[in-house]
């Protein structure tokens, strides 16, 4: 039995579309005439379900976690230990100065109640020195050049997510084809780099001619979607030349309106996962959804929970994308099963070290060896 490359689940191969590309535009067009409440109720009883599959139950792709990726490569260092009969083996590290995971926050503005609550959670993130990423949807609501501004002011960026949210962008490839140039055009205008696709409605073949420099539109595992399904890596990784950061907190929706959780317990777990495999933490809350105490004081714990964990790189998703071609780039030069130790040094990389400790794999930073 062949076994499936990493493509096969960063692209979503295996994932049975079911016609949800046809379905997502009709709900979207009957989401108007169903009262919230019954569509609220529908949602959380499926939702329910969905999850005690792929949590309680493990249908792939798991969820909250899916270590599928990261259990091959912490397979692919056993093996390379084994090889080399040495106590431990050099590796690129995954992200620069010594930091040993990464976090992003974005916030995508769904419509102008969004839009209207930009500066309550622009205030909590300067409470915590942080900033963000805002995709703004182009032409469903008047965007205000001003709140575009004061994101940029406070040392965000904008992105775009799509035209309308209406589900329809990747319902054809004549409905695609048919918005690219104004997708170009907004990008350009906006200065923007990056692209969240509406509902995270997804073709990782279609994704490079959006025309960003990165998109983040794929969950690594998500089952309650119109659109379910997950990349399953916890890691940057490309798209043709489109860089991919994948979704890895479960969104704020999900876990407060549909699964109706109580507190950030879920986040805490996910993302104390994600650093302790040198993964990407990336955050989606909506300003739509955070209108009460209680969820900007959620976002608010949140963002004190990341600052605590140690060794993160905080930075906005356009940095984290032009890290990950840089170390693309090393990566090409370097080797990716075997850097010598000198040359990651030579090139101005940053230099893990793996080993197996008590049957698991350990990761160390330069700086941790040197004060072990």
């Amino acid at each position: 039995m062949t076994v499936p490359d990493a493509a096969h689940f960063l692209e979503e191969r295996y994932v049975r579309r079911q016609g949800s590309a046809r379905l997502l535009p009709l709900f979207y067009r009957a989401k108007p005439l169903i009262p919230r409440r019954a569509q609220m109720s529908l949602r959380r009883s499926i939702a329910r379900r969905q999850r005690r599959r792929h949590e309680a139950c493990g249908q792939f792709p798991r969820w909250p976690i899916e270590p599928l990726l990261v259990d091959r490569h912490e397979d692919a260092l056993r093996r390379r230990l084994s090889r080399s009969g040495a106590p431990r083996v050099p590796l690129l590290g995954n992200w620069p100065a010594g930091h040993r995971f990464a976090y992003i926050l974005t916030h995508d503005v769904e419509g102008p109640k969004g839009l209207a609550n930009v500066e309550p959670l622009l205030e909590i993130e300067r409470k915590h020195g942080l900033a963000s990423a805002w995709f703004v949807v182009a032409e469903d609501y008047h965007v205000d050049a001003a709140i575009l501004d004061a994101i940029r002011a406070a040392g965000g960026e904008v992105g775009l997510h799509g035209l309308h949210h209406d589900g329809r962008l990747f319902q054809s490839r004549e409905h695609f084809e048919r918005q690219l140039p104004r997708i170009h055009r907004y990008l350009r205008e906006w200065g923007a780099e990056g692209f969240r696709s509406p509902a995270t409605h997804r073709d990782a073949s279609w994704m490079p001619e959006l025309g960003a420099s990165y998109d983040s539109s794929f969950p690594d595992t998500h089952p309650f979607d119109a659109q379910p399904g997950g990349c399953c890596s916890i890691l940057p990784y490309f798209l043709g030349d489109l860089v991919e950061l994948p979704i890895t907190l479960p969104q704020d929706h999900t876990l407060f309106e549909l699964l109706r959780e109580p507190d950030i317990a879920l986040w805490r777990t996910k993302a104390t996962w994600i650093a302790e495999h040198g993964g990407l933490v990336t955050i989606l809350v909506h300003p739509d959804y955070a209108l009460t105490a209680d969820r900007l004081d959620h976002y608010d714990q949140l963002l004190a929970f990341l600052r605590d964990l140690q060794g993160g790189w905080h930075a906005l998703p356009r940095e984290v994308a032009r890290w990950w071609r840089r170390r693309a780039a090393l990566e090409a030069v370097l080797g990716e099963s075997n850097p010598e130790p000198d040359a990651i040094s030579d090139l101005g990389a940053v230099r893990w070290w793996a080993q197996e400790r008590n049957g698991r794999i350990v990761i160390d930073t330069e700086e941790e060896l040197a004060h072990a």
